[in-house]
């Protein structure tokens, strides 16, 4: 079973997580295309949508691999380096 997270953006629509950054921080992209990406922060203030490109996303994705593996933790790793290729390959 596959643990999937949706939200829905005001203008771009329904979009897909990616993997979590931070705490309280995530990456999402747009469902179909996964052209668009935006750095989601759930704060006090409500939720906050920053829009990245496609370098940086992958470049958040790619720090977090690093601290997965150094955290010994493969199950997630594995995941996420799946949605690594299938994203930016």
């Amino acid at each position: 079973m596959t643990n999937e997270t949706y939200m829905n953006h005001p203008n771009f629509g329904l979009l897909y997580r990616v993997c979590l950054v931070e705490e309280n921080k995530e990456l999402f992209t747009t469902l179909y295309a996964q052209r668009l990406f935006f750095l989601v922060t759930n704060g006090i203030g409500g939720i906050k949508f920053e829009p990245l490109g496609r370098s940086d996303a992958r470049l958040m994705v790619e720090i977090r691999l690093r601290q997965l593996r150094r955290n010994g933790q493969a199950v997630e790793y594995q995941k996420l380096q799946t949605v690594h290729k299938n994203t930016f390959q």
